[in-house]
């Protein structure tokens, strides 16, 4: 019994000294050129896949989502997804009717009628989250699409992650007008769309002293975008 609260004692210790090292790894490595970069080498024992098509309610595109499966190199044995739900082979995405997740490499658009597909984009980046704006369509029949990404390689381990700074961006259903909000190596918070006002409003932080981290000594940024404008002009603003 001695033994066994020794060894639960030295595990909570490994368990802390990891949280702290992983709390203490910086968001952003700074180069000479003070900008990580915006490309990684392509990861040779991964596939690339699709997902089935998705069509969001009341549109006519279908969305294919593409990513990336990880393959073992023994033989037999099972592929495993990285998508959010590892135990499911071959699936890179989950959706509902108003929203796609997962860790996607890119996206392709396919309009109802047409076999021709058209991609989203020719940069490296990995879509955690795309959603579809339908009380907005509904009211304005503008059908947007709002990502929640990240576009480089912040931290300089040389794969592109979750580990990596978010960014905020939007797209019309078809994956046209693919446009960045968020400012390089700026941190997405959170964003929320106000529907009286047509806006989408949204929160990023500033790595203000160089540290490679986001804490309290750093500037917090609140924007908004006009989404009924046309050249969509992202808006700071200063509630505080």
């Amino acid at each position: 019994m001695k033994n066994f609260s020794k060894y639960i004692v030295l595990s909570l210790i490994t368990l802390l000294v990891s949280c702290k090292e992983d709390a203490e790894k910086p968001k952003v490595i700074y180069g000479k050129s003070e900008k990580p970069k915006a490309t990684v080498s392509a990861d040779t024992s991964k596939i690339v896949v699709a997902d089935l098509p998705i069509q969001m309610v009341g549109t006519s595109v279908l969305i294919h989502p593409i990513g990336a499966l990880s393959v073992s190199d023994n033989k037999g044995s099972k592929i495993e997804s990285s998508s959010y739900d590892r135990d499911q082979s071959f699936v890179i995405s989950n959706s509902n009717e108003y929203e796609i997740t997962g860790y996607l490499s890119n996206l392709k658009f396919q309009q109802v009628g047409s076999d021709s597909l058209h991609v989203l984009t020719d940069k490296q980046i990995l879509i955690e989250r795309i959603t579809y704006l339908k009380n907005f369509s509904d009211k304005t029949k503008k059908q947007l699409l709002v990502y929640v990404l990240e576009d480089m390689d912040s931290n300089g381990d040389g794969k592109l992650d979750g580990s990596d700074i978010k960014s905020l961006y939007i797209s019309e259903i078809n994956g046209s007008k693919f446009i960045k909000f968020s400012v390089d190596l700026q941190e997405l918070i959170d964003w929320n769309l106000i529907e009286s006002q047509n806006r989408l409003y949204f929160r990023t932080i500033e790595d203000i002293n160089k540290n490679g981290a986001f804490d309290k000594d750093d500037k917090v940024h609140y924007q908004f975008v006009d989404l009924l404008s046309k050249d969509w002009k992202v808006v700071e603003y200063s509630p505080i």
